[in-house]
């Protein structure tokens, strides 16, 4: 570093007088570069100033400043040099004007994605609220969407259900009653007849005579509820070997119940029997009223409650038809509101990628600004001034060494501060060592 600032205030070997006395032949005469032409006069023009001011390190100051004016006002008249400096920042300036086209571009296509998500989310919403509608409107028009179902279905199911609930009912009292009338209870020939086929304390006393009583009675209108069922399964499928088990149950069912009415008709005519009345058998219980009465009590509501059943059942069926649809609807609905959380997502990250790309572009536009400032303004290379100042400071303090008429010790303490105030004035104007390869721009 001292070796440096030695060089770079090394004294020129011919006086600045001397140049300006010096009348040379023309054969001697060398055409000059213009940039040495011009380190000449910088120092010459220290040489000058050092004189006029006996080398003062407070007046070197002051004609740095003046110096660095001087350069400026140089550097704006050199036009092509100018341009030369400033073709890397008008390069950049192209390349991020074709950033920002680039940019402007990707921005255009993540709107237009961020569109059509927004219009896909809406006929996603759109489908769920027809999905919606579809299932409030299948139980009343199932023919418009295609549902083989009876319209009304849910209704007509409720209204049999309704009925067969008291049905069944009367089946289990009559069954329970009359199962225990005909196989476990002895009739008095003091009771009323109907009181003695009906008994309503049936239930209890069979479980009271004993378990196998009490599960008889109880579990025999299973039986009949069961064939009944059975029947309702063999007609769903139309076929002659079908049709043939539905008759074989029914005439089963008959029969049980004419079991029944013939053990109970015939308790009863025992309590009435007379020397002169003749055995009890079929021919004599056809002729009987309440034989008949029993059969129908329970047969004929058998098939009435066969055929609520299979209503019902049926029913059911074509309930369970519209819900099936309704049910699918409803899981197409929960599919539909993943895609709308998929679609939600999708948009939420384009625009991130929007605010990325707007925050990219603000910064293009900023830094285009910023190099058209300095397009506009001149640009100083601080490298040619620190050489240019360096010729100023030689001039400087050759007057100093040459001319000044003051103490060598003085002398070195004036060089001392005049170089100083010189590498203050480089550190000012940002042309240091370290940033010697650095431009610094000034608008005029």
């Amino acid at each position: 570093m001292t070796s440096n600032i030695k060089n770079l205030f090394r004294l020129k070997t011919v006086p600045i007088e001397e140049n300006h006395n010096t009348n040379p032949t023309t054969e001697s005469l060398t055409i000059e570069s213009t940039e040495e032409s011009r380190k000449r006069t910088y120092h010459e023009s220290g040489y000058r100033d050092g004189t006029r001011n006996s080398g003062n390190h407070t007046a070197l100051s002051i004609c740095l400043d003046a110096i660095y004016s001087k350069f400026q006002n140089e550097e704006k008249q050199l036009v092509e040099k100018q341009s030369k400096l400033k073709e890397p920042y008008l390069n950049e300036q192209k390349n991020k004007e074709t950033e920002i086209k680039g940019l402007m571009v990707s921005l255009d296509n993540k709107e237009e994605k961020l569109n059509n998500i927004g219009e896909d989310i809406k006929n996603v919403q759109d489908k769920i609220e027809s999905l919606k509608f579809e299932i409030n409107d299948l139980p009343r028009n199932p023919e418009a969407y295609s549902v083989k179902a009876t319209k009304g279905a849910s209704t007509k199911f409720w209204i049999g259900l309704i009925l067969l609930i008291p049905i069944s009912l009367y089946l289990f009292t009559f069954y329970i009653s009359t199962s225990y009338s005909a196989f476990f209870k002895s009739f008095d020939a003091n009771g009323n007849i109907i009181q003695s086929v009906l008994d309503a304390q049936a239930f209890n006393k069979a479980w009271a005579e004993g378990p196998l009583e009490g599960a008889f009675v109880t579990l025999i209108p299973f039986v009949f509820l069961g064939l009944g069922y059975l029947i309702h399964m063999f007609g769903e499928n139309k076929s002659f070997g079908n049709y043939a088990k539905i008759a074989l149950l029914f005439i089963i069912t008959f029969v049980f119940d004419a079991i029944l009415a013939y053990e109970i008709e015939s308790k009863l005519y025992e309590l009435n029997k007379t020397f002169n009345t003749p055995p009890f058998d079929l021919s004599v219980a056809f002729t009987k009223n309440q034989f008949w009465g029993i059969i129908f009590a329970g047969f004929i509501v058998y098939i009435i409650w066969g055929l609520v059943f299979d209503f019902v059942m049926k029913e059911h069926k074509e309930k369970d038809k519209i819900k099936n649809e309704q049910i699918r609807r409803q899981k197409d609905i929960l599919i539909h509101q993943e895609r709308i959380l998929d679609f939600e997502k999708q948009k939420e990250e384009v625009r991130n990628s929007i605010g990325s790309i707007k925050e990219l572009i603000a910064k293009a536009k900023g830094r285009i600004e910023e190099l058209q400032n300095i397009i506009d303004g001149v640009i100083i290379p601080t490298k040619d001034y620190k050489l240019y100042a360096s010729e100023y400071m030689q001039g400087w303090i050759t007057y100093m060494s040459e001319k000044l008429a003051v103490s060598q010790s003085v002398k070195q303490d004036m060089i001392e501060e005049c170089k100083k105030q010189y590498n203050y004035n480089l550190n000012k104007v940002g042309a240091n060592s370290d940033s010697q390869n650095s431009v610094y721009m000034s608008v005029l």
